[in-house]
Formats: C-alpha cells, structure tokens, sequence
C-alpha cells in the first residue's frame, strides 16, 4: 500500500473530531513544507508487536545513532493518542527548546523535548503550532547542512 493510502485509512479511522483536526494538521504541515517525503510507521515493530501508536511523518533527516551510525527518518511526526494528538518536533539539541519557546503561548497543552500533546486543536493557538512545526523544518534543514 502507498504511503499516501496509508495516511488517508488513517485519518478515516480515527473518530471525531479527532479525524477532521487530524486532517487539518496534515493539510497545514504540508501548507508549511509543500512535496516533503511523506513516511507513515503503523506502530509496530520487525515482529509485528504493536510498540507505539502509529505515526504520519513528514520531511527527512539524518539522525545520529551511538556508535557514529546514522538513519533516516522524518523530522515532523503526527500521530493519535488515547487522549489527544501529538506533534513530535525531531531533531532539536535544546530538549528545552520548544517548552521554553511555544509553551507558554501554545495553552492547554504538553510539551516536551520533542513533543507537543493537546486534547483537541480548540485547546491551543494554532498560530504557535504552526511556527513550531515551521522551526521543526527550519532547524532539520540547518542541521543536515
């Protein structure tokens, strides 16, 4: 199955609203980062144990491993969660970054070093989503550099 068709069963699967706001945030990370790869993880490992929700991911990057190995992987992820959405920011050294920067002006959310968590799109301030999402892409592209 295409990445694409993935995504799209996806986002039908989920409830509303949580359907239509995971939509929109798809149709505003790609307003934001127009052809970027689209990558889509079903959660579940080589063995087919679930070991995390499943996730749309948007960009690519080069993640440094241990070792000096490296890996591909996206640099915006968008997934559902049982409460909420989450919005993984990857790639960003400062693990205080986006708390310091976006939470304070984003409301009812969690922030983390690489993860922003809200209920429902109703409970934060779009505006600061989107320019974290913007840095997101912004600070992967300097970095791979």
């Amino acid at each position: 199955m295409y990445v694409q068709e993935q995504i799209i069963k996806y986002i039908a699967s989920q409830p509303e609203p949580k359907r239509s706001e995971m939509q929109e945030l798809h149709d505003i990370i790609l307003r934001i980062k127009p052809g970027c790869k689209l990558w889509f993880l079903d959660g579940k490992d080589e063995t087919g144990k679930v070991v995390s929700n499943p996730n749309i991911g948007y960009g690519n990057y080069t993640m440094k491993l241990a070792a000096g190995k490296t890996r591909e992987f996206y640099q915006i992820g968008l997934s559902a969660n049982k409460t909420g959405i989450s919005v993984y920011i990857l790639g960003i050294e400062d693990k205080k970054y986006l708390s310091e920067n976006y939470g304070k002006t984003l409301g009812k959310a969690t922030v983390t070093g690489y993860c922003i968590r809200f209920k429902t799109l109703k409970d934060i301030n779009p505006d600061v989503l989107e320019a974290a999402i913007a840095f997101g892409f912004g600070n992967q592209d300097t970095n791979a550099a």
